[in-house]
């Protein structure tokens, strides 16, 4: 079974820093668009970052504009993993984050993405 499970959500004061991972089993995601959405409460699911395979172990990355100067997304193709840096985090951060992988960067992008994690919490408040 396809599963992908996120960590490193918690806790952190404004302008402090935060690393999420998302372990991915049950398939190779090397090929794959993989990465983030966030999903604040009364709010929409929101595009976060993905990385979208390139050829060989390279990967590009896309951010949304809301997040691009403070975070950075990494993937590991032989680890199955996924990662996502979050520097300067502030109170507008706050929302329950979720590990995605898409054949295509279109439908990640479309909020359409083939397996979901099932999110990690990340809180950012004095």
């Amino acid at each position: 079974q396809v599963q992908l499970v996120e960590s490193g959500g918690g806790l952190v004061q404004p302008g402090g820093s935060l690393r999420l991972s998302c372990a991915a089993s049950g398939r190779s995601f090397a090929n794959y668009a993989m990465g983030w959405f966030r999903q604040a409460p009364g709010k929409e699911r929101e595009f976060v970052a993905v990385a979208t395979w390139s050829g060989g172990t390279t990967y590009y990355a896309d951010y949304a504009d809301s997040v691009k100067d403070r975070f950075s997304i990494f993937r590991n193709s032989a680890a199955n993993t996924v990662s996502l840096r979050m520097n300067n985090l502030q109170r507008e951060d706050t929302a329950v984050y979720y590990c995605a992988a898409a054949a295509s960067e279109s439908d990640f992008l479309a909020r359409r993405p083939d397996y979901w994690g099932q999110g990690t919490q990340v809180s950012v408040s004095s």
